[in-house]
């Protein structure tokens, strides 16, 4: 369906796009000495808004961009909106059979069209002024306001090779945004190796002890007030931006569960990075991988949950040979990354020895998720029955809860089992023996008996 935001959004892209064809003419008229009515591209005026409420507008307008970020900007967005405009560059040279060097840009795995390279911008945007050259480069800093808001970036480079021959990325936020009107979530891919963990349950659903309880307010405290420590407080000039949590207790003690719960209350987004798909035997991959979905989340209040983190943070290795070295710096590079994320990382695991050392020093907090006692187990079992379901007269609860030492994870496992035997019978009661063997079945996975 074709919205308002939609049409709003393509009636300014297109005005922009008119305005970067001109400058495209003019900066190749320039460059072989052909009449133009202009000595140089910045005297191309580019389209005014005015009364504009597109998302491409107000952006432009709120973000103040001068002449040369807004043509990045839209230089940046050609190759998703139109790409056909860039076909001019794939001219080649005779000499090379390449494409000009002058023009940067490569082609992609898939894309058959002109991907532009911050050398691209520099190309158009400066020509031969190699002065113009070294103030452009700027707009590609740390410090500028597209890095520092992850706005557009220049993919990495392989050692040694120019920086601007990284092709110019823009943020797929951006992208929906000005397309569509609206921000679409990501989508768990090689691209971006996360899920959104969502849960259909609230705190009442979860039992744990209330020292547990306690250590998950102070981050939600964090959450609600970290803005006014850093800002008004003055605290940005002591503290890291954001904030590190580790959860660590035996599997279904509920730390995936905490942590979706934490985002449901405050409204944020909780992508689970799926670690099979980010780790990689392959030396510097998984760093890689990693950046993607750090490079997503910057700016975006998301909170990141490590699941098995051991698999990523565990402790690090003796340095045996250069492979050795390289997993040891790649981890630290790693390491550096969670502690410049402005956002909530929580990190989970089995054991928290299992963790490096080094690590868990830049924790501001670690939570001990236990195996819940007898009466939080008796409560776990109340919970999880459904309502429709009646118990067998000889089932005691309390004494299940004080004789099996369970997690809250493995009780809704036996309670699914239970209730499954239970419509195979084609009844509504739930019997002890489906209780016991659900019990066995349990502990067989942890390779215990009853």
């Amino acid at each position: 369906m074709v919205t308002e935001k939609i049409i709003d959004n393509a009636s300014d892209l297109e005005k922009e796009l008119t305005w970067f064809k001109e400058i495209l003419k003019t900066r190749s008229a320039l460059n072989s000495n052909k009449e133009t009515p202009y000595k140089q591209v910045e005297e191309i005026d580019p389209p005014y808004f005015n009364g504009s409420t597109s998302a491409y507008s107000k952006f432009v307008r709120t973000h103040e961009l001068n002449f040369d970020e807004r043509f990045i900007l839209i230089l940046a967005l050609v190759p998703h909106i139109k790409p056909e405009l860039l076909d001019a560059f794939l001219v080649k040279n005779n000499m090379t059979q390449k494409i000009y060097t002058e023009f940067g840009g490569k082609t992609g795995k898939d894309h058959a069209g002109f991907l532009p390279t911050g050398e691209t911008a520099m190309f158009i945007l400066a020509g031969r002024n190699l002065a113009k050259r070294f103030y452009l480069q700027r707009l590609f800093e740390n410090g500028h306001i597209f890095a520092k808001e992850s706005i557009l970036w220049l993919e990495d480079v392989n050692g040694g090779e120019p920086f601007l021959s990284g092709a110019l990325t823009v943020s797929q936020e951006l992208l929906d945004l000005f397309t569509t009107g609206e921000v679409r979530k990501p989508v768990f891919s090689q691209q971006f190796p996360a899920r959104l963990l969502t849960t259909p349950m609230d705190w009442e659903d979860l039992v744990l002890p209330n020292p547990v309880r306690n250590r998950i307010l102070e981050i939600e405290t964090w959450l609600h007030h970290h803005e006014v420590l850093m800002n008004d407080w003055g605290m940005d000039k002591k503290l890291k931006a954001g904030y590190r949590a580790l959860f660590y207790g035996p599997p279904g003690t509920g730390k995936t569960l905490t942590a979706s719960l934490i985002g449901k209350k405050i409204g944020a987004d909780v992508y689970q990075i799926d670690l099979s798909k980010v780790v990689s035997k392959f030396i510097g991959e998984t760093e890689k991988n990693l950046s993607r979905v750090f490079d997503r989340a910057e700016n975006k209040d998301w909170i990141l949950f490590f699941d098995e983190a051991e698999a990523l943070f565990g402790k690090r290795t003796s340095v045996n040979d250069a492979h050795d070295r390289y997993a040891n710096q790649e981890v630290a590079y790693l390491l550096q990354r969670i502690e410049d994320y402005n956002g909530l990382v929580i990190l989970a695991s089995n054991l928290r020895s299992n963790l490096d050392d080094a690590f868990t020093r830049r924790f501001q907090t670690m939570v001990h998720f236990p195996v819940p006692k007898p009466e939080e187990r008796m409560k776990l079992w109340k919970q999880g029955f459904p309502a429709v379901a009646a118990l067998e007269s000889r089932i005691d609860l309390r004494d299940i809860s004080k004789k099996y030492e369970l997690a809250g994870g493995s009780i809704i496992n036996i309670v699914q089992y239970c209730s499954l035997m239970a419509l195979k019978r084609e009844d509504q009661t739930i019997r002890l023996q489906d209780i016991i063997e659900g019990v066995r079945r349990e502990f067989h996975k942890s390779g215990m008996t009853l």
